[in-house]
């Protein structure tokens, strides 16, 4: 790699910033980064960004279905070099396989089970993360015969990971409610210890219909039904700590879906099965995302929580020790912000739920030669 112009850094980072939808930030972005720091495979994911797990959208190139669910069950079975969840928290939120391990890799089981096979040399790890939160996470590989990835490339995804996720963040943005919300029992699925798929309802079959695209797994055994691999890594990270986890889902349809793990234990305690209830998302479950989209300061977010509670300016003033005029210029900047002009319009675009159809396919594989 020669060090990038900082015109076509700048370049980069326009496209990240007027990307129209997150698969086209990852399709645009994957282009002309290749040109600068090559690489011959990558998966591209967001997250989130409550606990960095995966969910919509996904893209994956030039790698095949078989042996996926390998890179995509790492993470939280085999994997300890390297791992996204110690990423999300380190200073620089990059890091390369081969310069973390000193140029020892077979130290990563990912490596000697996922890319030895697979003829990669190196992966290079980034989490795409702005105000401490995770919102997306990417993979690079390098295959033999190229050099591992150095200080510069680093540097470089580095420069990404912050605009990258900013513009991840701002995609939960709403936009005018276009159907009714969602009614009928929740869906319910069951993994057995060993993580197999062992039970599920109807209605588990009809949302997991409504998922976005993308990569999916069937279970070894039990159940041969394929599991996007946000629902795996959800109901993996349950059974692997013992403790509740969820992720939130937008689904082809545009509607809000919470998917909920919990491990099951026996009357002497050990972990025996791992429920996952998939219901619609309430108002409060997605405000945080919305919230987060339109960046409200941690002081905007409260005016705006005791504004949904029908309070007036001399109350805000008083609970949150404030004088009235401040109160109204935080009302001010968040009206801005959202882009509304009364307070019961903010309180219906940020507490209701939202329904907006997906402008595209959200979930994408591509090969070299294919379209993007």
């Amino acid at each position: 790699m020669t060090t990038p112009t900082p015109h076509a850094v700048g370049a980069l980072l326009a496209e990240i910033a007027s990307a129209p939808d997150a698969h086209a930030l990852f399709a645009q972005t994957s282009t002309r980064l290749r040109r600068i720091a090559p690489f011959d495979a990558a998966v591209w994911v967001a997250t989130d960004p409550v606990n960095g797990l995966t969910t919509a959208p996904v893209r994956v190139e030039n790698l095949h279905e078989g042996g996926c669910g390998t890179y995509w069950e790492s993470e939280l079975f085999a994997e300890h070099v390297n791992l996204f969840r110690d990423l999300a928290r380190a200073p620089i939120p990059v890091a390369g396989l081969r310069a973390v391990t000193g140029d020892r890799p077979s130290l990563s089981p990912l490596y000697r089970n996922f890319m030895c096979p697979r003829g990669f040399e190196d992966e290079l790890r980034a989490v795409l993360r702005v105000d401490g939160q995770p919102w997306g996470q990417l993979s690079l590989f390098r295959e033999r015969g190229r050099k591992p990835f150095r200080a510069m490339d680093i540097a470089l995804i580095n420069s990404l990971s912050a605009p990258m996720a900013r513009r991840l963040r701002g995609f939960a943005q709403p936009s005018v409610p276009a159907s009714a919300p969602r009614q009928g029992a929740p869906g319910m699925l069951l993994f057995d210890a060993t993580g197999a798929l062992v039970s599920i309802n109807d209605e588990a079959r009809q949302l997991l219909a409504e998922m976005p695209p993308g990569p999916s797994a069937v279970t070894a055994v039990g159940i041969e039904l394929p599991l996007p691999v946000w629902i795996l890594s959800t109901a993996g990270r349950a059974r692997l700590t013992g403790e509740s986890s969820r992720i939130r889902i937008r689904t082809t349809t545009g509607r809000w879906l919470i998917c909920h793990a919990s491990c099951l234990r026996d009357a002497d305690g050990n972990a025996t099965t791992t429920a996952m209830v998939i219901d619609a998302a309430t108002p409060s479950e997605v405000a945080s995302l919305v919230v987060a989209a339109y960046e409200l300061t941690p002081r905007e977010l409260e005016v705006t929580e005791l504004i949904a509670r029908g309070r007036s300016t001399a109350d805000i003033a008083a609970e949150l020790c404030l004088s009235a005029h401040t109160v109204r210029d935080h009302v001010k900047a968040v009206f801005d912000k959202v882009g509304v002009t009364s307070r019961g319009e903010l309180v219906a675009k940020l507490f209701t739920e939202h329904y907006e159809p997906l402008a595209s396919r959200v979930t994408l594989r591509v090969l070299d030669g294919e379209a993007s």
